[in-house]
């Protein structure tokens, strides 16, 4: 199975939900960071960057639970809006 190309709106959701995770990470050893969350800090850094636009769901999960970030702050940086699900219908 080939895997499609991520769309440039993908691309800059990635990128967004990155700089959330960097700044949440704030001055914290990304090393931490990266084993609190069960992945390599090689992903950490990748995520942070948006250089791995399109993380896997467990993985953006555990490391909002690493850095205290409620699912509804990631999700609504990933859509590129400050409103929880609920709100932005």
């Amino acid at each position: 199975m080939v895997r499609q190309p991520l769309t440039p709106q993908q691309i800059e959701a990635g990128r967004r939900l990155g700089s959330l995770l960097r700044q949440a990470r704030a001055d914290r050893d990304p090393v931490e960071v990266a084993h609190a969350a069960g992945i390599s800090p090689e992903t950490l850094r990748k995520i942070e960057t948006g250089r791995l636009p399109s993380p896997g769901f467990g993985t953006i999960i555990c490391l909002g639970e690493a850095l205290a970030l409620p699912v509804e702050e990631l999700a609504a940086t990933w859509r590129g809006t400050d409103q929880p699900l609920e709100a932005a219908g």
